[in-house]
């Protein structure tokens, strides 16, 4: 494959968005949260911040979602919200005792100039009795970033609060020789985390996944009827244990930060992947774990690989220079792009929300930051064929006329959609045939049957090896 050439970014110029495709930072950071066992997140705005999101979640994993709020007023709002917080704080503690609290801020409590940080300083001078909870605040404006951006922040957090430093707990690289720390980004979902940490015990190692949005919200049913706290996800108290791992995986370049800090903190060395689709990808990400455990490739994953190299060579007479326009935030887009150049199709438009160093990456000649609209003209200049992006773009794919493949989030008139396993062998070979069998109902790549004019042609009743009379 001829070596890539980096895209142009091309940035805003419209003074509003039409037809937005950002989720917001704060909505980011408050899914990486849910990524824990007994947390829950108190959004630092009003309750109208909260509840839109808390639609949002609801909508898209089907699931009862725990999110609290400071409810701010236009009181506070002018006045001071500090007193919110801490008091806030003070009821979640002492009703239901969680294992962690985030505090993400909204555009409402940026906006206001409040510190979230003192607030929560404030918190701990005054209610001394909650010191054994952790409590991990941080900005996230709505404003600034997307989705992705707030979800990496709030996870480089967590490990600048949760996780000590060597010298202080006494780890060492390597002492859990099985253990593998995995960090994990936005883009992969609970069905792609589950499928990872399944690929990776093939290797007979374990892994650790911060955030673990697979075992909070891979939708599940549990004896218990209501928890006001996450059911499942990542152990908080393992994260002490993330420096005795014998490496980490990083999954996305938007947790770059995060894993910069937490070879820092550690000295556990770490492995890093833009992405997990397509077989160049996941071929690294085998060989790497290969190495790691100091064990040959299962036969299973062989079988997987010659499976998609199978539907690869089915799938090409569709794929083969089909044009796609895709919308998504900065990781997922350069999966996506780089997975489809692997199998000849060609991205004819791509838009992030928020600008991101990765997006050079992208296999396209241009990505545009933007929104819906922006997609929709680049997609119809460029004569797309396919579009793909989260269900806010089912408006845009009518209007164009073409059909729309569902990845990211918000994904709120598709059951399951949470759920949907987009990256290892297999998870590339289910793409690859959804993309066929979409572009086989437009009749793209249908191989007719030829029928000579020379030949007999039946008799009108259908009866067959009868030249019709003169």
């Amino acid at each position: 494959m001829s070596e890539a050439i980096a895209p142009r970014i091309i940035k805003r110029s419209k003074a509003l968005s039409v037809s937005p495709l950002k989720a917001s930072s704060t909505i980011g950071a408050a899914l990486a949260f849910l990524g824990f066992r007994r947390a829950i997140p108190m959004l630092h705005g009003s309750q109208g911040c909260t509840a839109f999101g808390k639609v949002f979640f609801v909508r898209h994993f089907r699931e009862p979602i725990p999110l609290q709020t400071t409810a701010m007023d236009q009181v506070s709002a002018i006045m001071g919200s500090e007193d919110s917080v801490v008091e806030g704080l003070r009821v979640i503690c002492e009703k239901n005792a969680p294992d962690l609290i985030g505090v993400p801020t909204t555009g409402l409590a940026e906006t206001q100039g409040s510190d979230i940080r003192m607030a929560v300083k404030a918190f701990r001078t005054k209610h001394p009795e909650y010191d054994t909870i952790p409590v991990v605040a941080l900005s996230t404006p709505d404003f600034t970033g997307s989705l992705e951006w707030g979800f990496a922040a709030a996870t480089r957090a967590i490990i600048e609060e949760l996780v000590p430093a060597a010298a202080d707990a006494g780890t060492v690289p390597g002492r859990r020789r099985r253990q593998v720390n995995v960090i994990a980004g936005s883009h992969l979902t609970p069905g792609d985390i589950e499928h990872l940490k399944e690929l990776i015990e093939l290797f007979g190692l374990r892994p650790v996944v911060i955030p673990d949005l697979s075992d909070s919200l891979d939708g599940h049913l549990t004896a218990q009827e209501f928890s006001p706290l996450t059911i499942g996800g990542a152990l908080v108290r393992e994260l002490a244990t993330l420096g005795d791992a014998a490496a980490t995986l990083v999954i996305g370049a938007s947790m770059h930060d995060a894993a910069d800090l937490l070879t820092e903190r550690t000295g556990v060395p770490d492995h890093r992947f833009g992405h997990l689709m397509g077989l160049d990808a996941v071929d690294a990400l085998v060989a790497c774990l290969a190495g790691i455990a100091e064990r040959p490739v299962p036969e299973r994953l062989e079988r997987q690989r010659a499976q998609l190299q199978d539907a690869m060579l089915d799938c090409h007479f569709m794929t083969g220079l089909t044009r796609v326009a895709i919308a998504a935030d900065p990781d997922l887009l350069v999966g996506f792009s780089q997975m489809l150049a692997g199998v000849g199709t060609e991205t004819v438009a791509a838009v992030a929300p928020a600008n991101a160093a990765t997006l050079g990456a992208v296999r396209c000649p241009e990505v545009k930051i933007g929104d819906l609209e922006d997609l929709e003209l680049a997609a119809r200049a460029g004569g797309a064929e396919l579009l793909i992006g989260n269900s806010h773009a089912a408006h845009s794919a009518e209007r164009l006329g073409i059909p729309l493949i569902r990845a990211g989030f918000p994904q709120y008139d598709l059951v399951g959609g949470y759920q949907r396993t987009w990256v290892g062998y297999q998870g590339t070979r289910t793409t690859l045939f959804e993309l066929a069998n979409t572009l086989l109902r437009l009749e793209r790549g249908e191989i007719h049957p030829y029928r000579s004019r020379l030949s007999p042609r039946p008799h009108e009743d259908g009866a067959p090896g009868h030249a019709r009379a003169a």
